[in-house]
Formats: structure tokens, sequence, C-alpha cells
């Protein structure tokens, strides 16, 4: 059961950690709108999940998770590439930013009443 616990927590807690580096990525596209010659990257996040929950990459503990994800990263090519080669869509930027937002506070109060259940659990007189 205890190992089950963990697991689930190990995955909510990976993905938390995804999510925040998803957003220093569209916060840095955000940034570097104006900047010429800058390529926008984002994060493919179910690639990079599964990399980070992988059997093989918890047994390299040596390797960081921003490690392991590198190759999710990737160039987002715009359809429309400005005249100084700035493949920065703000609208798209500002959407992504907007989604990856929700969905970090959701694995965040997911994470936090997580662990607020095992807390009461364990505080309860009838835990066993």
């Amino acid at each position: 059961m205890l190992n089950k616990l963990t697991d689930a927590m190990n995955f909510q807690a990976q993905a938390l950690t995804l999510r925040a580096e998803r957003q220093r990525l569209l916060a840095s596209n955000i940034a570097n709108a104006d900047t010429p010659g800058y390529q926008s990257k984002d994060l493919d996040f179910a690639k990079a999940l599964r990399e980070a929950t992988a059997p093989a990459a918890n047994a390299d503990s040596n390797q960081t998770l921003t490690q392991r994800t590198q190759n999710a990263i990737q160039s987002s090519l715009s359809a429309m590439t400005s005249m100084d080669s700035n493949t920065v869509d703000m609208d798209r930027e500002r959407a992504s930013f907007a989604d990856n937002t929700v969905k970090y506070e959701a694995s965040l109060r997911f994470l936090n009443g997580s662990i607020r259940t095992m807390m009461d659990a364990m505080k309860s007189p009838n835990a066993a």
C-alpha cells in the first residue's frame, strides 16, 4: 500500500516539475518575442513525463529530471515566421502559458490533497 502511495506522489511530483519547466520555456518565448532569429521552444509534456517516470530513468539517479527531458524540448515552428526569423506566435504562447498554468495549479492541488489525506490518516487513532 505504501509503495502505491509513494508511486502516486512521485508521479505527481514529476508532473509538477515538468509543468514548471514548461512554464519557464513558455515565459522565455514570450520574453523573446521581439528578439531577431529567436526560435520558440516548447516541452512535449507527455513524452517528458513518460521519460521521467520510466523505470530506466529512475535507475539512473545521477541524471537530473531536466537532463532526462532535454530531448522532449523542441523548437516550435510557427506557420508564420516573421521577417526577422523569430518564430514566437504571441497568441499561441499566451494560450499555452494560461493552459499550463491551470494544469500546474491542478497538479499542485492534487499533490497537496494527497499529502493532507496521508497526514490525516497518520493522525487518526484508527490508523493501522
